[in-house]
């Protein structure tokens, strides 16, 4: 279990991954494309992912419809510190460092392998931060980063965004990252044995009984970590309407709700050990995003 939820924390996202529609015309096009996945979505709301393993990694988008005005999207994930504080929702993610570089500002986020793990124990990925548009109608940012642990590399994250009239906005999320043949069997062994209880949610199938049969494997544990980091940007989104010395707390309670919305797929922990893993986490670094 340990080497799966590391794996998942981790993957993150690379640079020959994600494809951006590139433009707020090119992403509207998307969501034209997309609009009967959208409508009719199992994933109980106005959302679609896809999975793929490439030929050195794997790669996952997250394509969404959520109720927030571009303008806010934009204010609330428009620098580095905001997206260290958006990283920290997500219960893997112990700590995340802000540093200013002559290339652009770099995250620097601390996972674990376990939540239970001291952040002493961490893993360090360094993304390198970059907003690559803030137009009026198309929000596009990109983090990156080359090296990772055992055996991953060429990391990247990227989000664009682009307005679906003035109360609602259109959201891609992806990410992609590759391994070396090492890591990729190692990671295939512990999901084939111990992690073979692990599920994505592309249903491949239907059980003997009638029910869903979900993709397993490495596009399963791609899909699970797209859906987690995509509900830590969602349940940060949610906090933009909430007075400031409430947000943090009302963040977590809708991360936490959100992952249990697919149980089958993202249940790791109940919220109380959530929620105090958290606070220590706030306690131990109240000066660490800044």
């Amino acid at each position: 279990m340990a080497l799966c939820i590391a794996w998942g924390a981790w993957a993150l996202g690379a640079q020959a991954g994600p494809q951006e529609a590139g433009s707020a015309q090119g992403l509207r096009e998307l969501h034209h494309k997309l609009a009967g996945q959208l409508a009719r979505s199992p994933l109980k709301r106005p959302m679609h992912l896809e999975s793929v393993e490439t030929e050195n990694g794997l790669q996952g988008d997250i394509y969404a419809v959520v109720d927030h005005p571009l303008g806010d999207v934009r204010a609330a994930l428009a620098n580095a510190p905001q997206w260290c504080e958006m990283l920290l929702l997500h219960v893997n993610n112990r700590r995340c460092r802000v540093a200013r570089r002559p290339d652009g500002d770099v995250l620097t986020l601390s996972v674990v392998r376990r939540y239970d793990q001291p952040v002493e124990q961490a893993f360090e990925l360094d993304f390198v931060h970059r907003t690559a548009s803030a137009a009026r109608d198309y929000l596009a940012v990109d983090l990156s980063a080359e090296a990772g642990p055992l055996g991953t590399s060429r990391y990247r994250v990227m989000l664009e965004a682009t307005p679906l009239g003035a109360r609602q906005t259109f959201l891609h999320f992806g990410y992609a990252y590759e391994h070396n043949m090492m890591a990729r069997y190692a990671t295939m062994a512990y999901l084939a044995t111990f992690g073979s209880h692990k599920v994505g949610f592309t249903v491949v199938g239907k059980t003997p009984d009638g029910q869903p049969e979900y993709i397993r494997g490495l596009r399963g544990l791609m899909e699970r970590n797209a859906m987690r980091y995509f509900l830590t940007l969602d349940a940060y989104l949610a906090g933009l309407g909430v007075p400031a010395p409430e947000r943090s707390e009302k963040r977590l309670q809708r991360w936490f709700e959100a992952i249990e919305q697919y149980p089958a797929q993202l249940h790791e922990v109940d919220l109380a050990t959530y929620l105090a893993h958290k606070q220590e986490d706030r306690q131990r670094d109240s000066g660490a995003v800044r």
